[in-house]
């Protein structure tokens, strides 16, 4: 009788998970469970994101650019969306703006295959526009469970747009800029994006100040 209750327990249990994990998915926006929820992986991911037709911009772009990197990450790099030059490759950061990323990755001592770098947006608006709210809702799920299945210790929100995908926050990246907030359980440093930058000389400097901090605070979790 106490193996039944044992097997009967464990049962219970799997449907709890299941119902939780069900939940979940319909919170973050997964209408339908194409992947076992403990089968899922990032290259399962991008094959899902590849197919994506949420919103609009799948009629626009050439190439989805889901993100690249080490898949287990420590830091994660996330900017807003997509420009013309990653639109392209179907790579993010590739552009000028990611050339100067790649010296900021570089001079934090990491190399870039060492890093996760994505974008909240998987495709490119047109003209390089601001993300929408809609957009950013249809797609920010798959950045969630991006991250789930990376488990950085720290992300750096690359621009307001990104910041403000993680941390619901409606301040301008100057006022968010410096100091750390949290994100499911991580913990996330807004900085400007590289092609801010690369229009503004003077921006390197805090920039660089908010990358130390990064350091520092992964020196700490090590």
């Amino acid at each position: 009788m106490s193996e039944l209750n044992t097997i009967i327990h464990e049962y219970l249990k799997v449907v709890a998970n299941m119902k939780e994990y069900v939940a979940e998915q319909l919170e973050l926006g997964f209408l339908e469970l194409t992947v076992p929820f403990d089968k899922m992986t990032l290259e399962k991911l991008r094959a899902e994101v590849m197919a994506c037709t949420r919103c609009e911009l799948h009629k626009t772009r050439q190439n989805v650019v889901f993100g690249e990197g080490n898949e287990n990450a420590d830091l994660v790099f996330i900017g807003e969306a997509p420009g013309a030059e990653e639109d392209q490759q179907g790579r993010p950061f590739v552009g000028a703006a990611g050339q100067l990323l790649t010296k900021i990755i570089e001079a934090m001592k990491f190399t870039r295959e060492e890093v996760y770098i994505a974008n909240v947006l998987k495709c490119r608006p047109p003209n390089n526009r601001d993300p929408l709210p809609n957009e950013v809702n249809h797609c920010k799920p798959f950045l969630t469970r991006q991250l789930e299945l990376i488990k950085p210790k720290v992300i750096c929100a690359l621009g307001t747009h990104a910041a403000r995908a993680l941390i619901n926050s409606t301040e301008g990246i100057t006022r968010m800029r410096g100091q750390f907030y949290m994100y499911n359980g991580i913990k996330v440093m807004p900085t400007f994006h590289p092609a801010y930058l690369l229009r503004n000389e003077s921006a390197k400097r805090p920039v660089w100040s908010d990358v130390q901090k990064i350091m520092e605070e992964l020196g700490k979790l090590a």
